[in-house]
């Protein structure tokens, strides 16, 4: 230790040392790095010193304080401005924000265009470039597009690649403004208008803009299904490549590139729509060529024109009909007359048979009370047997079971059969109501052999 430096008790010489407090403000304002590693001077280390320090008068500290602004000054640059450290921090945060982000789709501007890449500005600090791998897949019609100055929307496919350009795709933004689209078309409903561009062994492919939409074949429309022939995919399909077909979008799924739709349902929303256009054009009595579409067991559906109407079973023939397809198959042509219109219940009444004669009218002018006529029992009930007129099949007749004969009968099988012929007198007709009673006790009945005898009819 230095012997010439005062003991620690010596105060008195330490506060009339001047050189010592300038010593010690010039420590303070102008200290070493300590970053740097280098060792202090041996006077700022020494004893002495840490003596100096704790003999400083209390207005010490205070000094101290005031004397803060001078360490401020340290960080204010030539200019005479203070230099924004944490100002820049946030400016730079800021334009972090404003910048592109991968999978962006943004809008731009072509400024220039050469056979190896196109420049879009986007309104970013550096031009956007679409390169030339993705040219080389377009098709003439998309290259068409990228024209100088043309405002075209560009996905962002890297917004900093290895050389430090922004790289931009015009197919990949196409694409994903059909996918926001496809979203659209759930949300409103609508029926898009399309082509079939191909299929699989599931259903049908059909584009939707740049996308690839599905028709499972739960989904085709019961007129196309009805077209399916052969067991192939190629069998099936291949013969409706490039048809129009309308379908509704029912599922749309971005990360598994899924896109459902369905003709079904189109076609399910577009029948009811023609429905009540049809409604508000058909009169009761007009007659129209239309096609069996469904039978069920009351009737055939038949489309008149966009919508379809219902023939019930009691309308298809004069003849009797037991199930609709005794008599029709589906994609039949039919003539039938409209018979009823409902407007509130969208429902339109059809029939096949008035565009037949009646055979009615042939029963009118032909037939009268007591006649002997031959018919084939076709029906047994517990209350007659209904036979049908063997030179008018049209007609069916009815043999009460009191009819049947003079002695008591519990059941009509006890004295005919079906598919039985017999010889029967006309005893009743009522055509407005179309009705004709026969009956079997009375063909030999003495009442009527006068007329028997003056027609000249042969009773077996």
């Amino acid at each position: 230790m230095n012997s010439n430096v005062p003991g620690l008790g010596e105060s008195e010489e330490v506060e009339t040392t001047p050189s010592t407090a300038e010593s010690e403000e010039t420590q303070i304002n102008n200290a070493p790095d300590t970053s740097t590693g280098e060792p202090e001077p041996a006077e700022a280390t020494s004893t002495p010193d840490v003596g100096v320090m704790e003999a400083l008068p209390p207005e010490a500290p205070a000094a101290q304080a005031e004397e803060t602004p001078v360490v401020e000054e340290q960080v204010v640059d030539t200019a005479g401005e203070a230099a924004p450290v944490e100002t820049g921090e946030l400016d730079q945060e800021t334009v972090d924000v404003n910048l592109p982000k991968r999978g962006d789709l943004l809008e731009g501007k072509i400024t220039s265009t050469s056979p190896t890449a196109v420049y879009v500005d986007v309104g970013s600090k550096s031009e956007g470039v679409i390169p030339g791998r993705e040219l080389e897949r377009m098709n003439r019609e998309t290259l068409e597009m990228l024209q100088q100055d043309a405002v075209i929307p560009v996905y962002v496919v890297n917004p900093h690649d290895v050389n430090g350009n922004l790289v931009l795709s015009f197919n990949r933004a196409l694409e994903e403004q059909d996918w926001r689209l496809a979203q659209e078309y759930v949300k409103s409903k609508q029926v898009y208008e399309g082509r079939i561009s191909g299929y699989n062994k599931g259903g049908l492919i059909v584009r939707f803009g740049r996308v690839r939409g599905f028709v499972p074949q739960s989904q085709i429309g019961a007129d196309r299904r009805r077209e399916m022939q052969g067991g192939t995919p190629e069998e099936r399909w291949g013969a409706m490549v490039n048809e129009p077909v309308a379908v509704k979008v029912m599922e749309v799924d971005r990360a598994r590139n899924r896109l459902i739709l369905s003709e079904r349902a189109a076609t399910r929303e577009s029948r009811e729509s023609r429905k009540e256009n049809l409604i508000g054009e058909l009169q009761v009595g007009e007659v129209r060529t239309g096609r069996v579409v469904s039978l069920v067991d009351f009737g055939a559906f038949v489309d008149v024109g966009g919508a379809e109407g219902l023939v019930h079973l009691t309308e298809m023939s004069w003849k009797h009909v037991t199930h609709p397809r005794d008599l029709l198959s589906v994609g039949q042509e039919v003539k039938v007359e409209v018979i009823s219109v409902d407007p509130d219940n969208k429902r339109i009444g059809l029939s096949m048979k008035r565009q037949e004669a009646d055979p009615w009218d042939t029963v009118a002018a032909t037939y009268s009370i007591g006649q002997l006529v031959q018919g084939i029992v076709t029906k047994l009930t517990k209350f007659g047997a209904f036979v049908r007129l063997e030179d008018l099949p049209e007609i069916e007749g009815l043999v009460h079971i009191s009819e049947l004969s003079d002695q008591r009968v519990s059941h009509p099988r006890e004295v005919v059969n079906e598919d039985e012929k017999l010889t029967l007198r006309v005893v009743k007709m009522d055509i407005e109501q179309r009705r004709l009673g026969l009956s079997l006790k009375r063909v030999n009945s003495a009442e009527y052999l006068d007329l028997d005898w003056f027609s000249g009819d042969d009773v077996e």
